[in-house]
């Protein structure tokens, strides 16, 4: 047995005798058993989670089957504020479609046939402390809908009951699953997956970290050893060898199940033999040369190509190159093996740099590309970009160049960057809370502009006569869109008051003017909301402006480029940005009635509050300067310090460089 000492975390079942919850048990997990923090990779793990642990934010866990997300969720637990209270685990995989309702949100009696009582859900059970939902991504379609809806409202309502229950939980969900993959495939929500995706945690597999295999393998012969009377046994050189070299498909649960067998077998407390089943062919060697991979992955794409190999890979490499060394041509170069010249001149044939003179060359010139004759675009109904589509001057400017648009609506600023993250959309614009969330998560955007700040475009509004103060939003449930620029406003209002989120009950909603009406009928007591919507809520004689921004935030908003393509074409950036700055044109914003009337149409708008929103409007996007980027670099700061952020962002390393 190894006579180093390692970080080893047991639940806390396993050290208390079992304690279980009486209430619903369908779906519990109770499988959980140890997990260690020896590799290099698990104590960057450990980092992470320790940042993570202090604050109250959703967490999302992914990870191969059996890498220990239900221990990691425990972690997380033991170091938070919540420590003293309840940490349920439920695995969603396990209920019956029928009554998956029931278990999670409770059931009164006579609500379905068999239900002879009344009983609490998961939920409620969990209330002061922490519930994970296992296996997240087997939630049917239906519940995934009422589960988006508990986390924005904070309450559940019962099977078979009208009355709503408020719920003081933090949720932490765990998938083996690639959620991504299942929105594109329709099985998962995207809104809910952006609900969840606060703060990504990342198991990597066992194979991935095989300084952690000696070490787990040490805790579970001390583990069944003690079971079965066969104390201080340890492993033989040759079968702690085939340990190290077994790819684990099963990770820590396959490792357990093999070390408990040995156990079983031995004859003596050295083990010189563990049986392990291949369940799976081994892969390839992680130590094949990169020649041999590389010839791997052309023979896969030259079996597959459309006779563009050549010019998607030797863009795809430049761009690449382009984008780790932050636009620097003399790094890209050095990265790439060429001289500066030759990376022009690369650059020059693929039209991303105008060039210095004419003349051969010894690259073969490359075509506009295919993949990019079509630029897409996200914008909100409410946001500048819509205006600008309206009227038309981008579609004007990229198709004058040979590029068509493809125009994406959605519904705030986190689901754009999300997007340009995953590739979907090429630019959009959003606001300073959404880019640095964004950031945190590891998007890769930069910044290609910004306007100019307008902290008077977005208050709380509230309509009882007795919130007179921003003290007074104590324990009253105030909506906003999380992760938005009324998000950061309200932290800070709250500030400024002596107070913090958790004096408030948080209630996160989308903008919508629907929220007038949960205003006025008591639903909600306060809404953070941002132009246009505050205009209609200034003209709304129910409501009131309790405080506005002036004084307390910028109130930015950027303009955001996926990198690679920002670094691949930065011709197309300019020309958005130009197309944009031309609706400042008086000509055009004045006699944009198409644009007015959209702005109305789209959100239910008077037409008065609708113009005077368009015509606020600067359409001036300005390159980021020093002072932006150090106001950014102080929000980002403070979204760390609180919590809120999986680690400290660097604001100026996403500010994009031209060529």
């Amino acid at each position: 047995m190894s006579d180093r000492t390692h970080s080893v975390l047991v639940p806390r079942q396993m050290q208390e005798g079992g304690a279980t919850f009486t209430g619903v048990s369908r779906g519990a997990t109770s499988r959980a058993t140890a997990m260690v923090f020896e590799d290099p990779v698990s104590r960057s793990l450990k980092r992470n989670l320790d940042r993570v642990a202090p604050s109250d934010a959703t967490v999302l866990i992914i990870g191969e089957t059996g890498t220990g997300k239900e221990l990691v969720a425990r972690y997380i637990h033991k170091n938070s504020p919540r420590k003293d209270g309840p940490f349920l685990a439920v695995n969603c995989g396990a209920f019956a479609e029928t009554l998956v309702e029931a278990e999670l949100f409770g059931h009164e009696k006579g609500s379905f046939t068999g239900a002879t009582k009344g009983e609490v859900g998961w939920f409620e059970a969990a209330n002061g402390g922490t519930l994970l939902l296992d296996e997240i991504g087997d939630l049917p379609p239906l519940m995934q809908v009422k589960l988006l809806r508990v986390l924005q409202e904070r309450e559940v309502v019962r099977v078979g009951s009208r009355q709503s229950r408020p719920i003081d939980i933090r949720l932490i969900a765990a998938t083996n699953v690639n959620l991504e993959q299942a929105v594109e495939a329709k099985k998962f929500r995207r809104d809910l997956l952006y609900r969840l995706n606060v703060m990504k945690i990342e198991l990597a597999p066992l194979r991935a970290r095989k300084g952690d295999i000696s070490p787990l393998a040490d805790y579970f012969l001390s583990l069944y050893g003690g079971k079965f009377e066969l104390k201080d046994c340890f492993l033989a050189p040759a079968a702690l060898n085939k340990l190290l070299n077994h790819s684990w498909p099963g990770n820590i649960r396959e490792l357990e199940n093999v070390i408990h067998n040995a156990i079983l077998l031995a004859q003596d407390v050295c083990i010189d033999h563990v049986s392990i089943v291949q369940t799976e062919p081994e892969t390839a060697p992680v130590s094949a040369d990169f020649d041999t991979n590389l010839r791997r992955l052309f023979e896969e794409a030259l079996a597959n190509s459309h006779g563009d190999l050549y010019e998607r890979v030797t863009r795809g490499l430049v761009s690449l190159a382009l984008e780790k060394d932050s636009g620097n041509q003399v790094r890209a170069a050095e990265t790439l093996g060429l001289s500066r010249n030759e990376l022009r001149t690369q650059l020059a044939h693929m039209g991303l740099i105008t060039p210095r003179r004419k003349g051969a060359s010894h690259f073969p010139k490359l075509a506009p590309s295919k993949r990019h004759s079509v630029v897409r675009l996200a914008y909100q109904h409410f946001g500048t970009l819509a205006a600008v589509k309206a009227v038309g001057t981008i579609d004007e400017r990229l198709q004058s160049a040979g590029y068509s648009v493809d125009w994406r609506a959605f519904s705030s600023g986190p689901p754009i960057l999300d997007a340009i993250g995953s590739g979907e959309i090429d630019f959009g614009v959003t606001g300073e809370a959404a880019t640095i969330l964004a950031l945190g998560m590891g998007a890769p955007f930069y910044y290609v502009g910004h306007e100019s700040p307008a902290p008077g475009d977005v208050a709380i509004v509230v309509a009882d006569e007795s919130i007179r103060r921003v003290e007074d939003l104590r324990g009253k449930r105030v909506a906003f869109n999380k992760w938005s620029n009324a998000d950061h406003f309200l932290m800070k209002a709250l500030q400024r008051g002596g107070l913090s989120k958790s004096d408030i009950q948080p209630v996160y909603m989308p903008p919508d003017l629907s929220s007038l009406v949960d205003l006025s009928c008591g639903a909600i007591d306060a809404w953070v909301i941002w132009e246009p919507f505050l205009g209609a809520a200034r003209k709304d004689r129910r409501a009131r402006v309790l405080v506005d921004g002036v004084g307390h935030v910028e109130n930015r908003q950027f303009y955001v480029c996926r990198r690679l393509f920002a670094a691949s074409y930065p011709n197309i950036v300019e020309l958005i940005l130009d197309a944009i700055r031309d609706m400042s044109r008086e000509e055009v914003v004045c006699s944009a009635d198409d644009g007015v009337a959209a702005v109305a149409r789209n959100l239910r708008l008077d037409a008065t509050v609708a113009e005077r929103y368009y015509c606020s409007l600067a359409f001036n996007p300005e390159a980021m300067d020093e002072q932006t980027v150090a106001e950014q670099q102080a929000i980002a700061d403070a979204y760390f310090a609180d919590g809120q952020l999986p680690a400290r962002v660097s604001i100026a390393s996403a500010v994009w460089r031209t060529l």
